[in-house]
This record gives C-alpha cells, sequence and structure tokens, in this order.
C-alpha cells in the first residue's frame, strides 16, 4: 500500500532524528509499508542544529517541503524541543516576510514506534503540496544542489 497523495507534487525532505522520526521511518520499513516516493529521509542527531538559513537554501536548491521529525519532549538532549520549536518559529517569520508559504515546513513529534503517525505526516504533507503546488524560487537547475 502506497500511503499518501500524489507523490508527482515534488520533493520532501525529511529531517528525521534518531531518536524519533528515523525509527519511526524505521519501523514503517520493517512492516513492509510503503510511502511516497517523493520522500528523502535524512537522518540526524538532533533537529536543533539546523538555522533558519538552511530551511530556505533547502526549499531554493530543490525540495518543495521540508518535514521536522523529532522524538519533542521525549528527547534525549536537553533543550531540543524547546530549542527546535524555536529556530522553526524564527524561520516561519523569515519566510512569511519573503512570502513563502509556512505550510512548507512542518515540525512533527514521532516517537520510536509511531509508524502510523509516521505515514499520516507524508500523507498530510503530499496533500499540502497538492494544495499550494512546488516552490517556485528553486536556483536555476545548474545552480541546484541538494543542501
Amino acid at each position: 500500500m502506497v500511503f499518501g497523495a500524489d507523490s508527482n507534487n515534488g520533493k520532501i525532505l525529511i529531517l528525521a532524528t534518531l531518536s524519533g522520526g528515523y525509527r519511526g521511518a524505521d519501523s514503517a520499513g520493517q512492516s513492509h509499508l510503503e510511502y511516497a516516493p517523493n520522500v528523502f529521509i535524512l537522518p540526524v542527531r538532533t533537529s536543533a542544529i539546523f538555522t533558519p538559513q538552511f530551511y530556505l537554501d533547502t526549499l531554493e536548491r530543490g525540495f518543495d517541503a521540508i518535514i521536522v521529525m523529532y522524538s519533542g519532549t521525549d528527547s534525549p538532549y536537553k533543550g531540543e524541543s524547546e530549542r527546535t520549536a524555536e529556530i522553526i518559529n524564527k524561520t516561519y517569520s523569515i519566510m512569511k516576510k519573503k512570502g513563502i508559504d509556512t505550510r512548507r515546513l512542518r515540525l512533527a513529534a514521532i516517537c520510536t514506534v509511531c509508524v502510523r503517525p509516521f505515514l499520516n505526516e507524508i500523507q498530510k504533507m503530499n496533500q499540502t503540496l497538492s494544495e499550494i503546488g512546488p516552490f517556485a524560487g528553486h536556483a536555476p537547475a545548474s545552480e541546484s544542489t541538494v543542501p
């Protein structure tokens, strides 16, 4: 079963923390569940290390949406959830000023066994992308690289 909307909506980057989102992705894989092929998962130790500029650059260089999947308040790193939320809020503010739809960036708390919520987040983002379309601010193909 492919769980999600039309996968031709554009590319979705998932920043998946090892203590949360990545384990949800791994559990989905071990259960042989499928999700849309337009999803690229980057396992990360903590989501609190990415700056607002990283998110903007990611959109400009070829991704149409980003989901930050972290373990929320269950994070093994003190202050990660607060710091991540602070960074995402700052990014939203910059996105609004630049006229970028803030629905392109989502923060989701995913636990280690949260297979269905993991799949639901992908489905919701694909549904959002089908409504708002691809990101129009991509760099020209010759300059576009994956951040």
